[in-house]
């Protein structure tokens, strides 16, 4: 089992980085992993670990909801209005409606059998568009409009709806259309008619549990002080977050990854630095848990089943997204301030299938349902078809479609490599911006670009600066980069090349006028640095 973990975490994450250096999504990769080490090819994953597929596969899930949660804008969403709310039920009834039709013709299904399929495959993929709907908000694309965030929520509800659906519709085929609940006095329910009772208590229920979830956090993260670091405050709120998702499954009168999500939105509202550290930190979380997600994905999907319904699988899969979600999606848009473009991402941005179909698509064949094997093939292949095509077309249409606007680092984490100038001459001071510099960048784990502007010819001088730099620079990356003319011009341009985070640069030397970067140049790159600029003092001065 060890050895299965290993292949799962060290194959995937470097295959998936191979993908991601052919300019394809990480997750073709880790899925391709999949494939090839599950039992339909090299047959290395252990029985125990696919057995434990299931629940990791959840985890995984619940890690990529708060993350949601913790990106959602609640100003943005009230902008939209009822736009949310339609994507969460419009686009995913069409598309399960279209399908069902298509079904009936294409495979002679019954109708429930065809709508079983068309909740299936309508299900959209959190994996996937969490992560890209994320990274656009970190980017600012869609963001004056809120088109990330109704995305999100969109998405979230859809899949409520539809896993309710499929859960009925399943209970009708298997136990019949007199399933039901009798109510005193004689009154009775079928299942059809239970169906708007569930959804509204799914929805209301998981809601509130997740606002008594984010209090409960507060209550011990930040109020009482249970934790010591950031990485304490991660565990708590993912076990909370967790057991949410197993008491689901246990009394499922409320949808638990709604309750998740509903959790990192009421955080932010509660306690929003409390939200910022565990947005940092269920980053870290999603690093391992896509891993396992696609990596098990990938093994679950029968390679022999797609063969006979490879061509009419596309057209299925054709039908419900180019016409049934199509048709929600303007529905959904109607009378909103999305302009065409912005209602044509929706294509690319809100069509990846993954995370459900790899989770229900085996089960009406397990619980006999005829047809079941046409349902599992065709939810493989919108796996494959749609998850890789998603996880690239959005970031490559947002540009395209979207307009850019103004990033608000309190909803999204901004990651990136944070990268530090360090200003250096010849002088004794450059030891001492060598030196916070250093301090800089442990704090934040970032790394240092060293830039010597040559005005005189020093070699020595200039060997001796980079054994310096070394010595100091040790234990963190680091570039030394030499090179002639107007010392704050190039300063700034560098800067600005590197896309540095801060520069930091001496403010007075001892050494002569044209080998130090004496107050009229820290001055002059003070003035001209669209980039912040932090002063060294010269110490002997100070004293």
């Amino acid at each position: 089992m060890l050895e299965s973990i290993l292949w799962i975490l060290l194959m995937g994450f470097f295959v998936g980085q191979i993908a991601r250096r052919l300019q394809a999504p990480a997750l073709v990769g880790m899925v391709l992993v999949g494939i090839i080490l599950g039992p339909q090819v090299a047959d290395a994953i252990s029985p125990n670990v696919l057995a434990a597929s299931a629940p990791l596969r959840a985890i995984a899930v619940m890690v990529i909801l708060m993350k949601a949660g913790l990106g959602l804008d609640r100003e943005k969403l009230i902008q939209q209005g009822t736009v949310a709310l339609r994507l969460g039920f419009l686009p995913a009834a069409c598309e399960a409606l279209l399908i069902a039709l298509a079904a009936m013709w294409i495979f002679k299904f019954d109708f429930p059998t065809g709508l079983l399929l068309g909740c299936i495959i309508g299900a959209e993929s959190p994996a996937v568009i969490v992560p890209g709907m994320l990274r656009l908000k970190s980017l600012g694309w869609g963001v004056t409009k809120g088109i990330p965030d109704t995305i999100l929520t969109g998405s979230a509800l859809s899949d409520v709806l539809l896993l309710l659906v499929f859960s009925l519709l399943l209970s009708f085929l298997v136990q019949g259309a007199t399933s039901g609940v009798t109510l005193p006095f004689g009154f009775s329910l079928s299942v059809v008619q239970l169906l708007p009772i569930q959804i509204v208590c799914q929805i209301v229920f998981g809601v509130v549990l997740g606002l008594v979830t984010a209090r409960i956090v507060v209550l011990l993260l930040a109020k009482q002080n249970w934790t010591q670091n950031a990485v304490q405050d991660t565990l708590v709120a993912a076990s909370l977050a967790l057991l949410v998702v197993v008491v689901a499954e246990k009394f499922p009168f409320f949808s638990g990854y709604l309750a998740v999500m509903a959790t990192g939105f009421f955080l932010i509202e509660l306690d929003a630095p409390l939200a910022r550290r565990l947005r940092y930190g269920f980053d870290s979380l999603w690093t391992v848990a896509e891993i396992f997600l696609f990596v098990l994905l990938g093994a679950s999907i029968q390679l022999q089943v797609l063969e006979k319904t490879l061509l009419p699988g596309l057209v299925i899969l054709a039908i419900g997204t180019l016409m049934g979600r199509a048709l929600g999606w303007y529905l959904s848009t109607l009378g909103s301030n999305w302009n065409w473009r912005e209602r044509l991402f929706l294509l690319p941005g809100n069509s990846a299938k993954a995370t459900v179909q790899a989770a229900i698509g085996a089960i009406p064949l397990t619980q006999g349902i005829q047809g079941g094997e046409t349902i599992l093939a065709i939810a493989a292949l919108s796996i494959l078809v749609t998850a890789p095509l998603g996880a690239w077309a959005i970031p490559t249409f947002a540009p395209k479609l979207l307009e850019r606007g103004e990033v608000d680092p309190t909803k999204v984490a901004i990651t990136r490599r944070l990268v530090l100038l360090a200003a250096v001459d010849t002088s004794p001071l450059a030891s001492q911006v060598l030196t916070k510099a250093a301090d800089l960048a442990r704090r934040s784990d970032g790394e240092v670009i060293v830039l010597h502007v040559i005005r005189t010819n020093d070699p020595r001088g200039v060997e001796h600066l980079q054994e310096k730099s070394q010595r100091i620079l040790a234990d963190i990356r680091h570039k030394f980069i030499t090179i002639t003319g107007s010392v704050p011009e190039e300063i700034v341009r560098v800067a600005q090349e590197y896309r540095v985070a801060d520069i930091v640069i001496g403010k007075r030397g001892h050494q002569p006028w044209d080998e130090v970067l004496v107050g009229s140049v820290s001055q002059a790159v003070l003035e001209s640095s669209p980039i912040p600029v932090i002063l060294v003092e010269d110490e002997r001065i100070r004293k």
